[in-house]
């Protein structure tokens, strides 16, 4: 099947697959189990593949790219304008789709496992020093109630 953009709204087990034609029309907007979709995917011919950048963008994203599509995620709160009707799947896929033909769009780029894995160091590591500094001041702040103050850089 030859589609010009493909969009897909990722969840736990049921995904939606949203195809558009170069006219914008939809070609379908189907449900897919998490099982079949690399098949459902291998049956399309390398188009653009955007989905909602989430947690699992990346892994899957990667996984796609490797059938030979252009694969791209777009942060939710540019999809969120483009939602019409009621929240559900094949509503937000189609948002998704709708969001990404906007000519001012930022996509992301999908991530190496080397750059997940920096970008998970980071993280860890900023999350160690906000636990230091909290533990810092909360012993700074018990001793000050005993008459004890101390200085406000952390021991070295």
């Amino acid at each position: 099947m030859k589609c010009s953009l493909l969009s897909i709204d990722l969840a736990k087990n049921i995904f939606q697959l949203c195809a558009l034609d170069a006219q914008r029309n939809v070609l379908f907007n189907k449900k897919v189990k998490r099982s079949n979709l690399i098949h459902e995917l291998r049956q399309i011919e390398p188009t653009f593949v955007v989905m909602e950048a989430c947690y699992s963008a990346n892994p899957w994203g990667r996984r796609i790219e490797k059938l030979g599509h252009n694969v791209k995620s777009i942060p939710p709160f540019l999809v969120k304008p483009f939602l019409i009707g009621n929240k559900n799947d094949a509503n937000d896929a189609l948002a998704i789709a709708e969001a990404s033909l906007r000519p001012k769009v930022r996509f992301i780029g999908i991530k190496t496992i080397e750059q997940q894995d920096i970008q998970s160091l980071q993280r860890i590591r900023e999350l160690f020093v906000k636990q230091r500094t909290s533990t810092l001041n909360q012993a700074r702040g018990l001793l000050a109630e005993y008459g004890e103050v101390c200085d406000k850089s952390p021991i070295k």
